[in-house]
C-alpha cells in the first residue's frame, strides 16, 4: 500500500446469490478498485462474492487486504495470497479491523452477515463515531427492500431522517466509481 492509497471496505455475501448480475457486479467492483488504484479491504474469503471481488482485483493488480476470524477459515476458504492477510479471533475483531483498514465502506449483495456489517457501521455513523461514506450497491434493486425498511424506521419515530443521509445507494458499478472518487477526494 502507498502512503496516499485510498482502502474501499466492501462487505458482500460468502455465496454467489440466485443471480448473474450479481457476480458480474462483484467482479466489476474488484476491477474498479484495482483500477483506481485503491485497496481492497474485504473479509479474505474465496468464496462467493467475497471471492470473485477478491480474484478480479487481484487480476487487475490491485493490493488486497483480507482480514477472516479463525472459525470461518475452512469455511470461507481463507484466501492467503492476498497483500495483507490477517486471522482474527472473532466477528467482532474481522468488523473492526476492516472497518479501521478503510476509507469508504461498499455493501454488495448478501445476507445476515453483510446486514449486520452494513448495520454496524451505519450505526456507528448515526452516533457520530465516524464519518466514513457508506455505499450500496443497488444491483438490480437488491437493497429496495432495506431502503424502505430504512424510511419505515423513520417513519415510525426509531430514527432521524438524517439517518438516510449516511448512505448513498448507487444502481451500478460505474455510479458507484464516480462516487467513491467524489466521496475521497
Amino acid at each position: 500500500m502507498t502512503q496516499n492509497q485510498r482502502s474501499i471496505c466492501v462487505f458482500c455475501g460468502s455465496r454467489d446469490g440466485g443471480r448473474q448480475a450479481y457476480a458480474d457486479a462483484a467482479e466489476t467492483t474488484g476491477k474498479a478498485i484495482a483500477a483506481e488504484g485503491w485497496r481492497l479491504v474485504y473479509g479474505a474469503g474465496d468464496v462467493g462474492l467475497m471471492g470473485r471481488v477478491a480474484r478480479s482485483a487481484q487480476a487487475e493488480g490491485g493490493t488486497t487486504f483480507g482480514v477472516i476470524p479463525v472459525h470461518l477459515f475452512d469455511r470461507e476458504v481463507g484466501k492467503r495470497d492476498l497483500s495483507t492477510f490477517i486471522i482474527t479471533e472473532n466477528m467482532h475483531e474481522r468488523k473492526k479491523v476492516m472497518y479501521m483498514n478503510s476509507d469508504a465502506i461498499v455493501v454488495l449483495p448478501g445476507g445476515a452477515g453483510s446486514l449486520d456489517e452494513f448495520f454496524e457501521v451505519l450505526t456507528w455513523r448515526q452516533l457520530a463515531l465516524h464519518e466514513k461514506p457508506i455505499f450500496l450497491l443497488n444491483t438490480e434493486g437488491f437493497w429496495d427492500p432495506l431502503v424502505t425498511l430504512i424510511d419505515h424506521f423513520i417513519g415510525e419515530g426509531f430514527a432521524e431522517a438524517s439517518l438516510k443521509d449516511y448512505v448513498t445507494v448507487v444502481p451500478s458499478v460505474p455510479a458507484l466509481t464516480l462516487a467513491l472518487r467524489a466521496a475521497l477526494s
